[in-house]
């Protein structure tokens, strides 16, 4: 298939020229979806930390780039919502969000933050041994003692540090049940980027998508999405500003 495409059948939340150059490299497969920004054009295009792709994979391979609390060396790594990217030489962190026209930004933010990842629980299985394990959405699985955990629930988990072994990844911090009270980011549909108070769930019989009511606090005014839009950001509203675009 090759390391690239055309850059007019680039995907929108990319963000970038279309008729710029011919073509741009293409997302390898991995945990986000089809849409997921490769590192070397968020790198080169978005960031213009490098001019070519030979600078980019000389910062990758001189392990200036931290995804997710390890050390990324592919340029078609696919980076999506949430993700945490850290460049030490530079001593910044990102978080990787998606502003209310679905456009992928990098929002700086302090390095305690980028030590922990907002997660949502995709799935929840028993192991062989009786333990509960997590899948989380961006690809992850872990082992856990809470039960009260449930599928569409967030948890903030650690993201340890390459350079320090000692340094705990993927332990579970904080745990934001998807439930009325709760502020949620909607990450799709014509809502997209809002964060509100969940207000009301309606769950329907069979395949029908289950309903959520969100209350927007700044504007006043409810509005309607289904689950699988909905991304439990928080306990508080002044926890959720956190992953605003412009907080």
């Amino acid at each position: 298939m090759g390391d690239h495409q055309k850059r007019l059948t680039a995907p929108e939340p990319w963000g970038i020229g279309k008729k710029v150059y011919k073509f741009i490299t293409k997302t390898a497969p991995g945990p986000h979806s089809a849409q997921a920004l490769p590192l070397a054009v968020w790198m080169r295009d978005q960031m213009e930390y490098a001019q070519n792709m030979k600078e980019v994979q000389k910062i990758l391979n001189d392990k200036q780039v931290i995804l997710n609390g390890q050390i990324c060396k592919d340029p078609r790594r696919g980076i999506g919502l949430f993700d945490v990217i850290s460049m030490p030489g530079l001593q910044k962190h990102f978080l990787i969000l998606r502003d209310n026209r679905g456009k992928i930004v990098a929002k700086e933010v302090p390095a305690d933050q980028a030590r922990t990842r907002l997660c949502k629980v995709k799935g929840k299985t028993i192991t062989p041994g009786g333990r509960i394990q997590l899948n989380l959405r961006f690809g992850a699985n872990l082992l856990v003692e809470d039960h009260t955990v449930k599928p569409g629930d967030s948890v903030i988990v650690t993201l340890g540090d390459p350079q320090d072994a000692a340094a705990p990844r993927l332990t579970v911090v904080d745990h934001y049940p998807f439930a009325t009270g709760n502020y949620a980011m909607v990450i799709g549909g014509k809502h997209r980027g809002r964060i509100g108070k969940i207000v009301g769930i309606e769950r329907r019989p069979g395949s029908i998508s289950t309903q959520v009511r969100l209350e927007d606090e700044t504007e006043k005014a409810l509005f309607d999405t289904v689950e699988r839009y909905v991304f439990v950001v928080g306990k508080t509203r002044e926890a959720a500003t956190r992953w605003e675009v412009g907080a």
